[in-house]
């Protein structure tokens, strides 16, 4: 099939894209809100807390290879891929809701429930995500277009991240109630996105169209598909960078909400909203007033500033620098295709991370009332780390095209199933990791937090960041797939899939 015949609409892009918005409902609360829902809403310990998000990831992990293997398999007139998207969407509405809703159950089966709900979700988010992504991968295999398709559905992704952490805690506020039932809140707000998500499935299920295929004659087994991986050299680069990569992604979630919530200065962070015209007029004074940004969004910043300790000025901070962080990558990521085309995606990848590496050393530089600071920290860190985003996934497809172009076999669903173990296992990791360094920190829910506590807090929002990014980078430096190989795979296999490729 000629690159002409591969080039996808706008409404195929936007369409595919919304499956992604709605995949970063449940990813981007699982990363930035998980943890603190067990201990400070849930009310089970850190240490309880960490195993169950380990075990239900590690679960989620070894379930995408079998995925994979279920998904090269299928064989219905909709394709291999994309069934999935529709199969799995009123389930995964319906997982989402049980993964948050608070039952009143007693202590141990409270935490027989978390187990289950959390398992459920991650198991129907491998079901739908990992064909999902493979599924890009085979709409087009035009790299231009690929690069395109993938910029879409990350500023997808981004806006719908923008969503979570900038509307979340606002919408789980309001819906609490008078009687602030965070309880409740959190039930019926991800019953909202659950809808969300369902809508957004239906829509990419309906738009997006496979157009590459396996050979007709290809029977490959599962153990042949697995013996091809560990031939893959830049398959065994991107399955480790994608490991550490997650790991970093889940560990900076947690720990900067903890980061705003514990360790940046109230009283600061209250004048710094005052000066930006982000808080009514009257709160200073302790009078109620109506209007405001703050407001809009479903706060109710209460007490004056000598009395900020059983305010909600944290979470604010929090949504505004998470929304500050994904308004930047939203403008960035547009120029990445730009940045592929010029550079080859492996160099922006390297560029990106190294850059990445330098920016969260600094942010450990910030002292806590350096509201400012944490600002300008957050919008260079965005900057650089941005324009990798989109790539990565495309990187994703490249490895699968370079197990066809070497072996003359095609098993995009394995290769995305096995990268999906790894970013799996690596959110497991960084999630659990950061909940028992803090256990391991004397942290106490909802309490003040000791200087040891606030330490490993600091240092988990950027030394352990910046370390991580540091070993990809070295990761990436290796990858063998630079842009010439990349443009002379694609050239060679586009001859090759015309004499056995449909439209």
């Amino acid at each position: 099939m000629s690159s002409q015949n591969q080039k996808l609409s706008f409404l195929e892009k936007a369409g595919y894209s919304g499956g992604d918005a709605a995949a970063n409902f449940v990813f981007m609360t699982m990363v930035c809100f998980q943890a603190s829902f067990y201990t400070d809403v849930f009310g089970i310990s850190a240490a309880t807390a960490g195993t169950i998000i380990l075990v239900a990831r590690l679960w989620d992990a070894f379930f995408d290879p079998i995925m994979g293997v279920l998904a090269d398999r299928t064989n219905t007139r909709w394709g291999r891929f994309r069934p999935w998207v529709l199969w799995t969407s009123i389930p995964w509405a319906v997982a989402m809701v049980l993964a948050y809703t608070t039952p009143h159950f007693g202590k141990p089966a409270m935490i027989a429930y978390a187990f289950v709900t959390n398992i459920l979700l991650m198991t129907l988010y491998s079901a739908n995500n990992m064909p999902y992504s493979a599924l890009g991968a085979v709409m087009t295999g035009d790299m231009v277009e690929r690069a395109k398709l993938n910029s879409f559905r990350f500023i997808a992704a981004i806006t719908a991240q923008f969503v979570v952490v900038g509307v979340t805690l606002p919408l789980v506020f309001r819906f609490g109630g008078p009687a602030h039932d965070r309880q409740l809140g959190w039930q019926m707000t991800m019953g909202l996105w659950a809808a969300l998500c369902l809508v957004l499935f239906l829509i990419t299920f309906a738009v997006s169209k496979e157009r590459i295929h396996p050979k007709p004659e290809q029977k490959t087994p599962p153990k042949q598909d697995f013996a091809d991986l560990f031939k893959n050299d830049p398959w065994k680069v991107m399955f480790c960078t994608t490991l550490l990569l997650f790991s970093l992604i889940a560990l900076m979630g947690s720990a900067q909400y903890s980061y705003y919530n514990y360790y940046a200065d109230k009283a600061a962070f209250f004048d710094w909203l005052q000066k930006l015209h982000l808080t009514a007029p009257a709160l200073a004074q302790g009078a109620p007033a109506p209007g405001g940004l703050l407001e809009w969004m479903g706060y109710i910043v209460h007490g004056d500033r000598a009395n900020l300790a059983d305010s909600n000025v944290s979470f604010v901070g929090y949504s505004i620098m998470s929304m500050i962080g994904k308004v930047v990558t939203v403008i960035v990521i547009v120029g990445s295709p730009f940045l592929a085309r010029r550079f080859g995606k492996k160099a922006v990848m390297v560029g990106g991370f190294a850059l990445s590496t330098l920016a969260y050393v600094g942010f450990y530089a910030l002292k806590p009332t350096n509201i400012t600071g944490m600002a300008i920290m957050t919008v260079l860190t965005s900057f650089v780390y941005a324009p990798t985003i989109p790539l990565l996934w495309a990187m994703f497809a490249d490895v699968a095209d370079y197990s066809e172009w070497k072996n003359g076999r095609r098993a995009t669903g394995i290769i995305f199933a096995t990268i999906g173990f790894a970013l799996k296992a690596g959110l497991s990791l960084g999630g659990a990791m950061f909940l028992w360094l803090m256990s391991w920190a004397g942290y106490q829910a909802n309490q003040p937090q000791t200087d040891q506590t606030l330490e490993c807090i600091r240092r988990s929002s950027s030394v352990y960041l910046a370390i991580l990014f540091a070993i990809c980078t070295v990761l990436l430096i290796v990858y063998q797939l630079n842009k010439r190989l990349t443009i002379q795979m694609a050239d060679e296999l586009a001859e090759r899939r015309k004499k056995f490729a449909t439209v």
